[in-house]
């Protein structure tokens, strides 16, 4: 993938950018493997030995250096198995595995002179471990390694499954996303993008998207930005802004009495015009693209009680992302006859990507490429009053005020699943809430 410098220079500190990871990884030595944790009931007793090599390439002139944790995760869920191995250097071997499916998932640290912190990940999805054809010879995993800056904004909460009212089956208004300032200094929300991508299909079919697009874009279903002239929507550290789809109380009795939130402080709100959802105190999103135009086609806007990929994002400056007039970032699905256009996202211009699923059985069938998301939350099942949250870096000590989140770029080890939705858990209000004025 191209290392992106202008877009690096211009917004190092907000936008995950994207460079292969350095020969310089390999100076730290073949060190020994250590820390192996087999979860499953019993070691087999025909294993397949797994001899895990990251390949790297040679980027001498970006300097990082390699944190000395290397984490990989095998997981064969339809077996319910999962391996892992903490390790430095540019090899590993896991003994003794169960042959089937895995979803391997590679994460760790580096940092480059400034100090900054990157993430280094990579993955397969539904790889084959067999039995080697020379019984007692190990299986060789080849896995590419990439890595991103740590994102300085990163959703912090996520409620999208809906809740079940006593006297009907189904409520989705309560549906917030909330987004924190993941940094020790002011972040700006102005001019950020929101948008969400496709559902998985009830049978799993992927999307199909052009072939010479691989690798390079986030496919987005619709798209809104928050308003602003640049500095008008901060965030200080330790604070967090929440987007409800209504911004309404929505546990009165004209809504749905057993939903568990009230959504009426929060900062910002998907107002559609529509009379029977009517426009609240909350700031109003700017609605930016759907199905090829500009204009607010519905009645309502929710993503998928089911999960969907929430994304934010933001344009470089100097660069002229408009996908309503340049049909060049319009695209279709082709698996799927009734699709509408997605707008093409650079995936450079990603600053943080959460991606929800069904349950774990949809792993398979994953839509966002592991470098932004290698993992996964999920609910379970729809209308059950509960949500995801990041959980808090505990490693990372925080300075003035801040709180920092958890961003491995894998969903499934940084959030926690199924807890009732709270806005602002951890972060707080900022000051120009309008409940606060």
């Amino acid at each position: 993938m191209v290392w992106n410098f202008k877009s690096l220079s211009n917004n190092k500190t907000i936008m995950k950018k994207y460079i292969y990871a350095l020969a310089s990884f390999l100076s730290l030595g073949f060190a020994s493997c250590d820390q192996f944790d087999e979860v499953a009931d019993a070691k087999p007793v025909n294993g397949v030995d797994v001899i895990v090599d990251l390949n790297t390439a040679s980027r001498s002139s970006d300097k990082l250096i390699f944190g000395n944790d290397i984490v990989v995760k095998f997981n064969n869920y339809a077996e319910g198995l999962e391996y892992k191995k903490v390790f430095s250097g540019d090899r590993c071997v896991l003994e003794n595995l169960v042959p089937g499916l895995y979803s391997i998932n590679i994460a760790g640290k580096a940092y480059d002179e400034d100090g900054d912190e990157y993430i280094l990940s990579g993955s397969l999805a539904n790889y084959p471990i067999d039995k080697p054809a020379v019984e007692g010879q190990p299986v060789n995993v080849q896995v590419e390694m990439q890595g991103s800056v740590k994102g300085s904004l990163v959703f912090s909460e996520i409620y999208f499954c809906g809740s079940k009212p006593v006297n009907a089956f189904s409520y989705f208004r309560d549906q917030f996303y909330e987004i924190a300032n993941n940094t020790n200094e002011v972040q700006y929300l102005d001019g950020l993008h929101f948008g969400h991508t496709d559902a998985i299909a009830f049978d799993k079919t992927r999307p199909i998207w052009p072939d010479s697009d691989a690798g390079k874009y986030l496919y987005i279903d619709r798209v809104w930005k928050f308003p602003g002239n640049g500095t008008d929507y901060p965030l200080q550290p330790g604070e967090s802004a929440v987007i409800a789809q209504f911004a309404a109380n929505h546990k009165l009795e004209i809504y749905n009495p057993t939903s568990p939130v009230d959504c009426s402080t929060a900062e910002f709100e998907f107002n559609m015009n529509n009379v029977n959802y009517p426009d609240q105190p909350a700031f109003d999103m700017v609605h930016v693209y759907y199905d090829g135009g500009a204009a607010m086609t519905g009645i309502q806007y929710l993503t998928s009680v089911f999960g969907t990929g929430y994304v934010i994002f933001r344009i470089p400056e100097g660069d002229n992302w408009n996908p309503v007039l340049d049909m060049s970032l319009q695209v279709k699905n082709a698996a799927d006859s009734w699709s509408d256009i997605f707008a093409k996202v650079p995936i450079d211009y990603v600053v943080d990507v959460v991606e929800g699923i069904r349950n774990e059985s949809y792993v398979d069938a994953k839509n966002i490429p592991a470098i932004l998301d290698a993992g996964f939350v999920s609910i379970g099942d729809t209308y059950r009053g509960l949500g995801v949250t990041r959980k808090l870096d505990t490693e990372i000590p925080a300075t003035n005020g801040a709180i920092l989140y958890q961003d491995t770029n894998n969903s499934t080890e940084d959030f926690e699943c199924g807890v009732v939705p709270v806005l602002h858990r951890y972060s707080k209000m900022p000051s120009w809430n309008h409940s606060l004025n």
